[in-house]
């Protein structure tokens, strides 16, 4: 099993990716199998991986937003701007 320190940097990460590495740690501290330093360490990085996962959701939600219809049921949208 590769260990997180290994892993590429979390905000090139997709969601799904993101999402796969923090259920792999959730696991780990479930089950016990790593030592307390490690713990610490993996916990750590689940806290940035819950938080890069937020935050690709709520720019999703964003740009499900910008999907509009008119009064005649016609579609568009707008463009999305990422607020940083």
């Amino acid at each position: 099993m590769k260990k997180s320190n290994n892993s590429p940097d979390i905000t090139k990460l997709s969601f799904e990716e993101a999402l796969e590495q923090l259920e792999e740690i959730v696991s780990k501290l479930e089950d016990g199998s790593i030592n307390l330093e490690e713990s610490i360490a993996e916990y750590t990085r689940g806290v940035h991986l819950k938080n890069h996962c937020e935050t690709k959701l709520k720019e999703a939600t964003l740009k499900v937003e910008q999907i509009t219809i008119d009064k005649d049921g016609k579609f568009s949208t707008k463009e999305f701007i990422k607020n940083s």
